[in-house]
């Protein structure tokens, strides 16, 4: 019997919406409410001792700003260069709680710091795996890159100015592409050994479905393992939900989906509205449902030459409004895009086997190249206009022209 995939049936009129936003809203404000709590209570001393992980380093002419991390929160202070301190490591601290509004608070802020010392080492699994890949490789700036793609664990300026001027920065930064191709190796891992006991003890469930599965409790703890970053838990909650959908036989690529996604991570994990990151991830999903949406009719061997190039044109007025870093050698974006479904997966069996530094050669003739890059920001009246036929390119093909016609005004 031949099925026909329908629209979200859960939510097919305006009450499951109403009440389904009343939930979310609910969890929201929940959520809310438990932040501002803790923000009160960091609030009661103008100095507060706490401690967290240092996850970047950015190097001034007489002093370091340390990018802090701890259950609660993120936060910025600097420390002067002879307190040796490195990524990665734990640190106690005091800092002012001055003039720090509740908006900063979830979101991010800088403060002075004072009576800042080292913790001992913690032999935890992530630090561990931080200075193998460390020892792998010769050249710092290589082995930041391998500990961003594989652990985001974030960038120093100079290596993200040169992920910037190369047109890579969705490439380092993990996110639903690097789910995918996960995924597809996860499966193909266990898809054979599962076959065996498939087919011995319960030969009536799913194969699919059980690899899939599995391939999603791994996922999880990587996500964990990763302290959740934004893009990548928009990805993960979309795999999640097109799991249950498919199963249903639900419609999985529809913008009703996104916008659940959306409003889920959101109700969840409120300071996330504030995250670039999930936004770039949530925008990039909305283009490639515009892009199959008008795309489809294409043979498949266009859709693939069209796909990547198409993806980086729509994202550059989008991307330019808020980094306006510009290079002759972000042409290459595309053809260094699919290039990494290769080298991603290669990479991370090189690293597991110690041989991460066999291809170092090809990386540091990147890092070598001559880098002249200027600065064109997208104007904000043509930004606004430029998400507007977007938006409305869903309802209308004729927008979608004009669409087209923006971003190629704009590159």
């Amino acid at each position: 019997m031949k099925y026909e995939t329908v629209s979200l049936d859960f939510l097919s009129n305006k009450k499951e919406w109403s009440l389904f936003i009343c939930i979310l809203l609910v969890i929201f404000i929940l959520n809310l409410l438990g932040s501002y709590i803790k923000y009160h209570d960091f609030q009661k001393e103008e100095l507060f001792k706490t401690s967290g992980q240092v996850l970047t380093i950015y190097e001034k002419e007489n002093y370091d700003v340390l990018k802090i991390k701890n259950k609660d929160m993120t936060f910025f202070t600097s420390v002067t260069k002879d307190r040796n301190i490195h990524k990665m490591n734990d640190i106690d601290l005091v800092i002012l709680t001055k003039g720090i509004d509740f908006i900063s608070y979830i979101r991010g802020f800088y403060t002075k710091s004072f009576n800042v010392y080292l913790k001992d080492k913690k032999n935890n699994i992530k630090t561990k795996l931080y200075y193998k890949i460390m020892s792998q490789h010769e050249n710092k700036q290589i082995s930041e890159l391998f500990n961003a793609i594989f652990f985001a664990i974030p960038l120093s300026s100079e290596v993200r100015d040169f992920c910037a001027v190369l047109g890579i920065s969705h490439l380092i930064a993990i996110s639903g592409f690097h789910l995918g191709i996960m995924i597809l190796v996860l499966y193909w891992f266990f898809s054979f050994p599962y076959s065996y006991f498939h087919k011995r003890y319960f030969p009536f469930r799913n194969k699919k479905f059980d690899v899939l599965l599995i391939c999603s409790v791994i996922l999880f703890f990587y996500l964990l393992f990763t302290n959740i970053v934004p893009s990548l838990l928009r990805a993960f909650v979309m795999f999640i939900f097109g799991l249950y959908l498919l199963r249903h036989n639900i419609k999985v690529l529809s913008y009703e989906t996104l916008c659940i996604i959306t409003l889920v991570i959101i109700a969840i994990f409120p300071n996330y509205a504030f995250s670039l990151s999930l936004w770039f991830s949530l925008i990039a999903v909305f283009y490639i449902f515009l892009f199959l949406q008008y795309f489809m009719k294409l043979p498949k061997l266009g859709q693939f030459l069209l796909f990547n190039i198409w993806i980086y044109l729509v994202m550059n007025p989008i991307s330019h409004y808020y980094f306006g870093t510009t290079s002759i050698l972000q042409l290459f974006s595309p053809i260094l895009t699919m290039g990494f479904s290769i080298f991603y997966p290669l990479e991370f069996i090189l690293h597991l086997f110690g041989y991460g530094f066999i291809l170092d050669g090809l990386i540091e003739y990147a890092l070598s190249l001559e880098r002249n890059s200027y600065l064109i920001f997208t104007p904000a009246i043509f930004f606004y206009i430029y998400l507007g036929l977007s938006f409305f390119s869903i309802w209308f093909k004729k927008i979608f022209v004009l669409l087209n016609m923006a971003l190629v005004a704009f590159t």
